[in-house]
């Protein structure tokens, strides 16, 4: 149950904000990133949060929380992605360049590199070594990227001035909303829970982030997460995995609640020691939150675990609202909240209500794509498929020993993927040449194509069919994978619920926008327009931000 003192505190806040921002300045000239107003844009990012989640537990969150968000800020309900490659990822990069994988160019957590002869993650970089860890360790970047971020922009508008900062459990949610020149990335060491970075950004850690690493983890270790009822639902207490190794932090405490409690914590500690929202121009902060994720590809989205997660985080917002309004002051922060991605539900209940679905095993379709190539192509059987459902990579050498071309080996892969169960699916050929039906499914895979990579098919699943044998997962192009929470809370923005179709790409242009500055490169979001107060000279009742927008 939430304190009176800190739900107090956030009202006192917030009533400061109308009465600083609003009572004497008009709304259209109140934001510029050159002079600071506001001073933070903090963008929370849900790993696996359906849009659905927020109308689902809404009666049971409190008032300083996810509903601060909903209540007093712009709530878009109705938000989807426009493309179909749903993974972390893609719907990061997506946030925060305001475009989608052809545009930005990252279409997938991995992919296969043909020079490496394996998979590669969307953000490693040789170049670069891991700080915060023991030994030599590759190190990860926004490399990849071929599109800059609202935080490049901020940094080229400011001069470098604005600050900006992202920090995860996972490296790819890290580097890629800070962008090319973010002040810094941190993500966890999944073993230890240490926070980490790479020398992309600097050569050593911060002292207050060693001084977090010596103490901090420890203390989420053998904790026990129970519901409202006081019921059990997990333990965060040392195991071992099923091979006899030690389960690692991650896989444990990110599981957990307690998971979003280590990284508001982080979050909080960064915010003090570089004194984020204390500078000269607008700083970005971006938080994302990988929990839900990690434990919701176990349990699915109708769980009561995932039901607690989502009440606890809706505590845990709160405070990390308070926290920010006492370190900056509210008037001067916009906070924005969305997701990189929604959840298919679990296909052993979906079939319980006669809806077609189904759990496939990845290994044996991947083993069997490369019997019927193999079969097709050559008297020995080789890896030509690497297959990250419902993604196939091929590898372009082994196909250049059976003397086939991009344009057949891709198709003769596609063909073998709808044998072996999926819908239809579509080339890297194909869609490079802008051969897609003019159809909604069909823009949503010419928004998935990327030229990076090695040669692939994009396969097209049937509904509610994952590539995992047990628990559920994403990468559709379906309502359940690309609908997500759209809400952005600040001074210009009129409070309400907006039903109408809006974008993920839309976030950035619109903070842009207000922030006076140019949106980032390959942005094709639009301005969110109908979310702004009105613009007015003198003074303002509070009232002005809260009720229905108008008409």
């Amino acid at each position: 149950m939430r304190s009176f003192p800190r739900f107090l505190a956030v009202r006192v806040f917030l009533a400061t904000a109308w009465l600083a921002g609003v009572g004497s300045v008009s709304i259209s000239s109140f934001a510029s990133a050159y002079n600071g107003r506001p001073k933070l844009v903090v963008i929370i990012v849900i790993d696996q949060f359906r849009g659905d989640y927020l109308e689902r537990y809404r009666d049971q969150f409190g008032d300083a929380g996810f509903r601060f968000l909903l209540d007093h800020g712009a709530y878009f309900s109705n938000c989807n992605y426009n493309y179909a490659n749903t993974r972390t990822a893609p719907g990061h990069a997506t946030l925060f360049t305001g475009a989608y994988s052809n545009g930005h160019g990252i279409a997938a957590n991995q992919w296969w590199d043909q020079k490496k002869k394996r998979m590669v993650t969307s953000v490693e970089d040789d170049t670069t070594r891991l700080i915060g860890v023991e030994g030599d360790k590759p190190g990860s970047s926004p490399h990849n990227l071929l599109a800059d971020t609202l935080g490049d922009e901020l940094k080229l508008a400011t001069q470098g001035k604005s600050r900006v900062f992202g920090i995860s459990m996972k490296d790819r949610a890290a580097i890629l909303p800070a962008g090319f020149s973010g002040d810094a990335a941190y993500w966890i060491d999944p073993q230890t829970g240490a926070w980490v970075t790479s020398t992309y950004y600097r050569n050593e850690l911060p002292r207050w982030v060693q001084d977090f690493n010596s103490t901090r983890p420890e203390k989420f270790w053998d904790r026990d997460w129970k519901d409202a009822q006081g019921v059990m639902l997990r333990s965060t207490a040392h195991r071992k995995r099923k091979d006899g190794s030690e389960a690692g932090f991650y896989e444990v405490v990110g599981s957990t609640t307690f998971g979003n409690e280590y990284e508001f914590a982080f979050a909080k500690e960064l915010v003090v020691y570089e004194n984020v929202g204390r500078g000269p121009a607008t700083d970005l902060l971006s938080i994302s939150l990988s929990p839900n994720d990690i434990l919701g590809h176990q349990v699915g989205p109708d769980s009561p675990e995932l039901q607690q997660m989502a009440l606890d985080l809706d505590r845990q917002l709160a405070d990390f609202i308070n926290f920010v309004g006492h370190q900056i002051g509210l008037a001067d922060v916009w906070i924005a909240l969305s997701a990189d991605h929604g959840v298919s539900s679990l296909p052993d209940q979906v079939r319980k209500l006669r809806i077609p679905a189904a759990n496939l095993d990845t290994a044996k379709i991947e083993a069997s794509l490369n019997a019927a190539i193999a079969s097709r192509f050559s008297a020995h059987s080789a890896a030509y498929v690497k297959l990250d459902f419902p993604l196939a990579w091929l590898d372009p050498d082994a196909f250049a020993t059976a003397h086939v071309r991009e344009h057949d080996a891709e198709t003769a892969v596609g063909e073998a993927m709808r044998q072996a169960g999926l819908l239809d699916f579509f080339t890297k050929s194909q869609l490079a040449a802008g051969e897609a039906p003019n159809t909604p499914l069909g823009r949503k895979y010419l928004n998935s194509f990327t030229p990076e990579g090695s040669w692939y098919v994009m396969g097209v699943p049937e509904i509610y069919t994952v590539g995992t044998g047990k628990g559920t997962d994403h990468n559709s192009p379906y309502n359940y994978d690309t609908h997500v929470p759209l809400a952005i809370y600040g001074l210009p923005f009129q409070a309400g619920t907006y039903r109408i179709s809006v974008e993920p790409v839309d976030l950035v242009p619109t903070l842009a926008s207000l922030l006076g500055i140019n949106a980032p490169t390959h942005s094709v979001g639009r301005v969110l327009t109908e979310a702004f107060a009105p613009q007015h000279h003198g003074t303002a009742a509070p009232g002005a931000h809260s009720g229905e927008p108008q008409p």
